[in-house]
């Protein structure tokens, strides 16, 4: 019980930023003392300090504020996509201590390429921590279907792998002694942006990315829906054209043929490298300035996202669905179509309780993601971290 209570006030402090004693104690039904006793074991735990307590004239004594703290737990959250890498280290709080993101040119790049690169990115974020702020665990996201029990990566059609153990790639390369877990890109981006970005307080939420590929993080009743194996939300392999272009998993007319970057290259008429973004920009932004070829592209590829989303929509009944990468910046130019493809085609009580709006987070909502998914089992059970007194003896025992 102690465990799930601490868990409780850990998670919500996390998530929710610096809350006072009375508004935990509102929160969660616990009496007052209780939450003393509790904030106390996180602050010894070093999660977790307190703020001096200001009179708000109101009744009854002024209660301290609790805050996160930052340096008490980090995570080291990595992010695998076809045409960049980032690193990033992410402190509780989802505090970002530091970040890095670097472009990669088209093409595809071995696994060991892959994560000597992201071991470049990450040890100067690793030197640069605070002192005594420990990296509990690391998170990986990465564009493919991810076996969650070993972080193996079954298949990625657009980086070219197959049965790839990232996880311990990871963890050897960059000589780690804590956790590494892997997750989907569009499940991590679903993630983050129900703790702290587009979908907080939203229950059912579809998290769509598009790129190159297109996946879905898929979020029911508060828990993300992933399948027997966590390959779920691969929504850009749906069929949707029986004579369309063949896709990079061997099959053809999956959405993302439709509607990915390539998709949107080949309306336009203009050839590229996979993961061009330069290119893809430039498009977008002569669309803006009327150019027809341009337009008409993106009206197409708005066309086909509005179909493959309200069939999503049919099968999730979601109150949100958040547009990450491409869609987030296609969307302002295709709203009108995508609604009107949503009105015709989506179910009408279905339709009546979802919107559609763009990523609060950004490009780095996978990575964020990622850094929750290294963050969870220690928010899961707090006492997985001795107390600082005990931390400071080892230490100076070795």
């Amino acid at each position: 019980m102690r465990r799930h209570n601490l868990s409780v006030l850990l998670r919500h402090l996390h998530a929710a930023g610096p809350t006072t004693r009375s508004d935990l104690t509102a929160r969660t039904g616990l009496n007052r003392s209780t939450i003393g006793v509790l904030v106390g074991d996180l602050a010894a735990r070093g999660f977790v300090v307190e703020g001096k307590a200001t009179a708000t004239g109101g009744p009854g004594r002024p209660s301290p504020p609790v805050h996160p703290r930052p340096e008490g737990a980090v995570a080291l959250a990595l992010e695998v996509d076809v045409d960049s890498l980032a690193a990033a280290t992410v402190g509780l709080g989802g505090h970002v201590l530091g970040r890095r993101r670097v472009d990669r040119p088209g093409g595809r790049f071995s696994p060991e390429d892959t994560v000597d690169e992201l071991a470049r990115l990450a040890r100067p974020l690793l030197r640069r921590l605070p002192a005594g702020a420990p990296v509990v665990a690391a998170g990986v996201a990465v564009v493919g279907l991810v076996r969650v029990g070993d972080g193996c990566v079954r298949v990625a059609p657009n980086l070219g792998w197959v049965d790839v153990p990232l996880a311990a790639l990871v963890r050897r390369r960059l000589r780690l002694r804590v956790p590494v877990a892997v997750g989907n890109e569009a499940d991590l981006g679903a993630r983050s942006e129900h703790v702290r970005g587009a979908g907080v307080g939203i229950d059912d939420l579809v998290y769509l990315s598009g790129e190159v590929g297109v996946g879905a993080g898929i979020i029911v009743g508060g828990r993300h829906l992933g399948g027997a194996e966590g390959y779920g939300g691969e929504v850009g392999h749906l069929p949707v054209n029986p004579t369309g272009q063949a896709c990079g998993c061997g099959s053809v007319g999956c959405w993302e043929t439709e509607v990915g970057e390539g998709a949107l290259l080949r309306r336009a008429g203009r050839s590229a490298e996979p993961g061009d973004r330069t290119a893809v920009r430039t498009l977008l932004d002569d669309a803006r300035a009327g150019d027809d070829a341009a337009r008409a592209a993106v009206e197409a590829v708005g066309r086909w996202l509005g179909v493959g989303l309200a069939g999503v929509v049919n099968v999730f009944n979601p109150r949100r669905v958040v547009l990450g990468g491409l869609f987030a910046e296609l969307h302002p130019l295709v709203a009108r179509t995508v609604d009107a493809e949503l009105d015709g085609r989506a179910l009408d009580a279905s339709r009546a309780v979802v919107d559609v709006v763009v990523s609060a987070l950004g490009v780095d909502a996978p990575l964020l993601g990622a850094a929750e998914l290294a963050l969870d089992e220690l928010l899961g059970d707090p006492t997985r971290m001795p107390p600082l007194a005990e931390q400071n003896k080892d230490a100076a025992r070795e």
